[in-house]
């Protein structure tokens, strides 16, 4: 696959500086439709949710799907050979999604998984439903976490077991995460995935397994998944880190897989080294399904130049939607999808959309571009037009 080739159509952008430039952009690239061989590597793609911007809602206290856009886009990242990992951080799980709407979600994505041969999926269990004055001991938390893994395990789903902002509350020490994961990982069903989410995701998860330093964490998370490996499919570790996610990966037990959740590092962690490689489950992977596709079948047949040639202009696109605060990088997903037409609006929920500024979101139309990741440069362009003209700025 060839770098994109510049095309006459230009457009205004601002700049972070306040200057407006002028971007030729470059013709999209072609990427397969379909993967032509299986991946060598297990790939989830944490998946957005379309919002309903014609709900008569309070958006910034209602949840409102567009269930058909939602599941089309589930659909569209099963195509690419890409498995979906259901109401998670970029479903904006605890930034407008609450757990009774995820649980909607979930059940929404497992029917039409039905309709897929091989599709992959794997839902995200929390506490997130707990009240915070609910919430006094470590038992309510064990508790919070069966209600909503018993639910999920009722509808046929695989679980991600999320961090919760709860235990990061209550904890006192890593015996209490110890004894949670302990109850929790031996009710399972099946082997789960466990998320490990670092503060720069989310604050109130500062100290998770019970320390500030997160090489000292790791001891206590690494004896819990060891501990329990026969109901642990793999971890995902999302500290943007490369170095302690090697570390990390290096001291699993055979048989317990890393999926890396590293949005600046995914390309050398997904490709490994002579000790092993990780798995993915990326939010990223969201924004540049048809990329991730078309690299990991590179890798399949075994071009890891290939692989490594189409990924590299993605990093420095992640590296940007996913820059401080991190916790908005759900915007810039979403930004992506409706300039590639897979959404009508930006509208998102909890209003999130307003999260990022203009200059953030020019910059990610030019790193997109570069890419070759804006399948219609004329959509792209128009809806980009309108909205700088929505926020004063004639292009």
């Amino acid at each position: 696959m060839n770098a994109p080739e510049q095309l006459a159509l230009k457009i205004a952008l601002p700049r972070a500086d306040g200057r407006i430039e002028t971007l030729a952009l470059s013709a999209p690239r072609a990427f397969p439709a379909r993967p032509a061989r299986a991946f060598t590597r297990i790939a989830y793609s944490a998946a957005h949710v379309v919002a309903d911007p014609l709900a008569t809602t309070d958006p910034w206290l209602d949840t409102a799907i567009d269930w058909d856009a939602t599941i089309a886009y589930r659909r569209y990242l099963w195509s690419l050979g890409l498995g979906v990992a259901e109401a998670m951080d970029t479903a904006q799980r605890g930034m407008g999604l609450d757990w009774p709407t995820s649980l909607e979600l979930i059940r929404h994505t497992l029917d039409a998984a039905r309709d897929v041969p091989g599709a992959l999926v794997a839902s995200g269990a929390g506490t997130d439903h707990l009240a915070p004055e609910d919430a006094r001991t470590i038992d309510d938390v064990i508790r919070a976490y069966e209600e909503q893994i018993g639910a999920i395990e009722a509808l046929g789903g695989r679980i991600i077991l999320m961090a919760s902002r709860t235990l990061a509350r209550v904890a006192r020490s890593p015996t209490d995460y110890e004894r949670v994961y302990d109850r929790v990982l031996t009710q399972a069903k099946a082997p789960v995935i466990i998320h490990w989410l670092g503060e720069m995701f989310d604050p109130a998860l500062e100290g998770y397994w019970g320390d500030r330093d997160h090489l000292r964490a790791m001891d206590t998370a690494v004896g819990v998944i060891n501990a329990h490996a026969a109901k642990v499919d793999g971890v995902k570790i999302s500290l943007l880190d490369a170095s302690k996610e090697i570390a990390m990966r290096r001291r699993l037990v055979p048989g317990v897989r890393m999926y890396t959740g590293d949005d600046f590092n995914y390309a050398e962690l997904i490709a490994g080294d002579s000790q092993g490689y990780s798995d993915a489950l990326l939010g990223i992977f969201d924004a540049i399904a048809p990329a991730a596709s078309a690299a990991l079948g590179q890798l399949a047949a075994g071009d890891v130049a290939g692989f490594h040639e189409i990924l590299a202009p993605t990093v420095p696109l992640s590296r940007h939607i996913f820059c401080a605060p991190t916790r908005f990088y759900k915007t810039g997903v979403v930004f992506l999808a409706w300039l590639n037409g897979h959404q009508d609006h930006f509208t998102m929920v909890g209003g999130q959309q307003s999260a990022r500024s203009m200059a953030h979101l020019a910059e990610l139309f030019r790193l997109a571009d570069a890419a070759g990741l804006l399948r219609d440069p004329e959509l792209a362009c128009r809806r980009m037009r309108a909205l700088l003209a929505l926020h004063g700025i004639e292009s």
